[in-house]
C-alpha cells in the first residue's frame, strides 16, 4: 500500500483525522509491517495529505492510545507488537497454556500470599461469612518478559488447607486445585469493564498512569457448583484483546 496514492475526502462529514487514522491502520496491516518499523514523520504526513500538523497528531495519538504505534522521543513513531488475542470460548484454559499455544513464553511473579479474613465483597462473591478465612494470592504475569496482567485471587481456606505452601511461580492455581485438592473448575462467571490505571497498576504493568486497562472480576465454580475462587484481574489495554465466542444452543 502506497500512502502517497491515498486521498482524504474533504467533502464528507467524516473528520480528517479519523480518515487519516483509518488510512494509517490499513497501511500498517496491508504492508505487513513489523514491530519496530517506523511510520512517516508528522511533517511528512502533513505534506502527503496536505493537512495541518494538529490533524496528523490527533490521528497518530489515537493509534498510540489503541496500542498500534508508540512514540520514542527524538526518534519518531514506530509500529508496536501486536496485541495478544485471548479467546473466551467454551473451554477454560489457564494463562500459561494460552500463552504457550500462541508461541509466547509465560512467566509468573508472586507479589504476595497470605491468609486473611474475608471482607464483605470477598465473602459475597465466594458465598462465605464475613470474617471467614481465605487465601489471598497476588501475582504479576508476563508474556515474553513483558507484564500483561496482575491478579488478586481469593480462595476459601476451608477448601484448600495449606495452600500458602504452594510454589505459584511454577504451579498454576487451577492445576493446584486439581492435583492437590481434587477440585475441578467446571464453570466461571466473568464481569468485564474498562478502567484507567492508577499509580500502583501503572508501575506494575509498566504503563503510564491513566492508561486504559481491562478490569475483570471472575468467580470460578467446582464440580459441585461451589465457588472456589474470586479473582480481580487488570490487563494492559495496549497488549490485550479479548475474543468471545457465542453459540446457539
Amino acid at each position: 500500500m502506497n500512502l502517497e496514492a491515498e486521498k482524504l475526502n474533504k467533502e464528507i462529514p467524516v473528520p480528517l483525522y479519523y480518515q487519516l487514522k483509518e488510512i494509517l491502520l490499513s497501511y500498517i496491516r496491508k504492508n505487513q509491517l513489523n514491530a519496530g518499523d517506523p511510520i512517516p514523520t508528522e511533517l511528512e504526513l502533513c505534506q502527503i495529505f496536505n493537512i495541518s500538523r494538529p490533524t496528523v497528531r490527533q490521528a497518530v495519538n489515537e493509534l498510540v492510545k489503541e496500542g498500534y504505534l508508540k512514540k520514542i522521543k527524538g526518534k519518531g513513531t514506530f509500529i508496536t507488537e501486536p496485541k495478544i488475542n485471548q479467546e473466551y470460548t467454551h473451554r477454560i484454559v489457564s494463562f500459561n497454556d494460552e500463552m504457550k499455544q500462541k508461541g509466547l513464553i509465560p512467566k509468573t511473579k508472586v507479589l504476595k500470599k497470605r491468609y486473611m479474613a474475608a471482607d464483605e465483597n470477598v465473602a459475597q462473591k465466594l458465598n462465605l461469612t464475613v470474617g471467614e478465612e481465605v487465601f489471598h494470592l497476588k501475582r504479576l504475569r508476563f508474556a515474553n518478559d513483558e507484564p500483561i496482567v496482575f491478579l488478586d485471587s481469593f480462595i476459601p481456606l476451608k477448601l484448600c488447607p495449606g495452600i500458602i505452601e504452594v510454589d505459584f511461580v511454577n504451579n498454576s492455581l487451577y492445576s493446584t486445585f486439581e492435583q492437590k485438592y481434587g477440585i475441578v473448575v467446571k464453570r466461571v462467571v466473568r464481569a468485564i469493564e474498562v478502567d484507567l490505571a492508577g499509580e500502583y497498576e501503572a508501575k506494575l504493568l509498566n504503563i503510564k498512569e491513566g492508561a486504559p486497562i481491562h478490569y475483570f472480576e471472575t468467580v470460578a465454580y467446582n464440580q459441585d457448583n461451589i465457588a472456589v475462587e474470586y479473582t480481580i484481574s487488570r490487563y494492559r489495554g495496549d497488549k490485550s484483546k479479548f475474543i468471545v465466542e457465542l453459540v446457539n444452543v
